[in-house]
């Protein structure tokens, strides 16, 4: 269904390449990474005050940091793509195998399928700066955590060429860069239900994915026209959907904002937490933010906007946005104890309602459980 090796293949020949940097600036910047993202582990617990309690789960703590270019990141998503696509594409499978000619038409769509995926990771590829695996499995290159433990990519070339661009101090920014991402680790090791219960709705979300081809074609279709109408507002001032939220069905949607509700929590949390330990280790850290934030908001050409809106990337944008105000509005309501209930159960994470209501989270949370 899916050449990932083609996929792998074709992502590697678009990537560009990454900055100029000697070889002793490239050691240089991969070892500092590394200190940096050890040191960012005791500041963001002791910030966030979240520990892992049992041996477990401080087993499923020690991930692996891994400081890769951008042929490594690569890598490392084809193989978490491959790991987490797999139940869904096994009933694609079945469904195709009743069908006569399907080898034949497997080969080829697997290949155009390879390709189409490796074109999507050679333009992402320059784009991350560090990302945690929740679901990655350990490859012969790339090492990942045991019971259950992802790891923690940086990407050196990308994180370089940022810090270039935005003329800020490399030292400051690197720290920066991985207290988000490091913070993104201590969410998964300290909530041992959290990873689980991720996976069962993003499982969920393919569960429902229609895999009838002409289904998927037709929606396909539809979303196209959709886009093409040029409308740039959706419904009640919200930005009109992404290429990818058009082709889901109903069910895949409710899940989606189950799913956005927790990735922007996730995404506004860590933003929270680097900034607010920034202060104390990052000298430069107002300055880093009010730069990354205007390249945010610049962005970059008219394909590269375009490319970000179809792919929904700009969804991504908003979730740090939205996420960050929500826990720092609980935090500043009843502090960082009260937001960690947020913890407690799938029960206590908010809804996409209240992402944006925070008001209605400690309404429901904290004032009925203190009654």
């Amino acid at each position: 269904m899916v050449d990932w090796n083609l996929a792998v293949a074709t992502a590697t020949r678009l990537v560009r390449p990454g900055p100029e940097v000697s070889r002793d600036e490239a050691r240089e910047v991969v070892a500092e990474l590394r200190r940096h993202a050890k040191a960012s582990e005791e500041h963001v617990r002791a910030y966030t005050r979240m520990i892992p309690e049992d041996a477990e789960a401080r087993t499923i703590a020690d991930t692996p940091v891994l400081v890769v270019d951008r042929v490594g990141w690569i890598k490392a998503n084809v193989a978490g793509f491959r790991e987490l696509l797999t139940p869904l594409l096994g009933k694609m499978q079945e469904r195709r195998s009743a069908t006569p000619g399907s080898a034949v038409l497997g080969a080829v769509g697997g290949k155009v399928t390879g390709v189409e995926l490796g074109m999507l990771l050679s333009f992402l590829a320059s784009r991350i700066l560090g990302q945690y695996e929740t679901f990655a499995p350990a490859t012969r290159d790339l090492p990942a955590g045991e019971n259950g433990g992802g790891r923690l990519l940086l990407v050196a070339p990308n994180i370089v060429h940022v810090e270039r661009e935005l003329d800020v101090s490399p030292h400051d920014f690197r720290l920066w860069v991985c207290l988000h991402e490091e913070t993104h680790r201590t969410q998964f090791t300290a909530v041992p239900w959290l990873r689980d219960h991720l996976q069962g709705e993003i499982q969920s979300f393919l569960a429902a994915t229609d895999v009838d081809p002409g289904t998927v074609v037709e929606r396909l279709r539809e979303a196209v026209q959709t886009l093409a109408g040029g409308r740039p507002e959706g419904e009640e001032g919200e930005p009109s959907p992404s290429l990818v939220e058009l082709v889901q069905t109903p069910e895949q949607r409710e899940i989606l904002g189950r799913l956005t509700a927790v990735m922007s929590l996730l995404e506004g949390h860590a933003d929270y937490v680097m900034d607010g330990v920034g202060p104390q280790v990052v000298p430069s850290v107002a300055e880093i933010r009010e730069k990354f934030q205007a390249r945010r908001a610049r962005g970059a050409s008219r394909l590269d906007l375009a490319l970000r809106r179809l792919l929904g990337l700009d969804a991504k944008l908003r979730q740090y946005r939205d996420g960050e105000r929500f826990v720092r509005a609980v935090v500043d309501q009843v502090g960082m104890e009260g937001f960690n209930r947020v913890w407690t159960s799938p029960n206590t994470l908010p809804t996409k309602a209240e992402i944006a209501d925070p008001a209605d989270w400690i309404a429901r949370v904290h004032r009925k459980a203190d009654s």
